[in-house]
């Protein structure tokens, strides 16, 4: 049986594009996005569903609307990856007392003990991904990002961030 073909090279550029740090930072997103989608789904789970059991065990029940301002996710993002923890028993979704119209999502222990299991995916990329990094260079590389994040103001037409 012949190889299968790996298709174009997702790096491949003119010199010109190559030398553009916003190219550089774009193929480092790749890598390290690709290296988290595996490892999360090695637990079937997505990069959405960390995000919102992160905000659950962080802060605790919420709204499904507030787990959508807490996550910056869209409402059918949220309603899609709550399905999934309920689903998985990783969170509870039962009527709010309070308001009968709405629900709230509560962190189960089951959802907590995969949270654990997924920030040790996230912490292996980083270190898979930085690892040609001396401690002092990282340092100063998520100084640098800090000041960049800060820097360069959100795209209004870009609702992801």
């Amino acid at each position: 049986m012949p190889p299968t073909d790996p298709g174009p090279d997702p790096d491949a550029a003119p010199e010109r594009v190559r030398e553009l740090a916003t190219w550089r930072i774009a193929r480092l997103h790749r890598r390290s996005h690709a290296r988290l989608t595996a490892g999360f789904a090695e637990h079937g789970l997505t990069g959405r569903q960390y995000r919102l059991l992160a905000a659950l065990v962080e802060a605790g029940a919420a709204s499904q609307v507030e787990l959508g301002e807490r996550t910056g996710l869209d409402r059918s993002d949220v309603a899609g990856g709550v399905d999934a923890l309920v689903a998985r028993g990783e969170a509870t979704r039962s009527p709010d007392p309070a308001d009968r119209r709405r629900n709230v999502v509560t962190p189960t222990s089951a959802g907590a003990s995969a949270l654990i299991a997924l920030d040790a995916v996230v912490a292996s990329v980083q270190d898979d991904v930085l690892a040609p990094l001396s401690a002092g260079e990282r340092a100063v590389f998520e100084r640098l990002l800090d000041r960049l994040l800060e820097g360069v103001p959100r795209d209004p037409r870009d609702s992801r961030d």
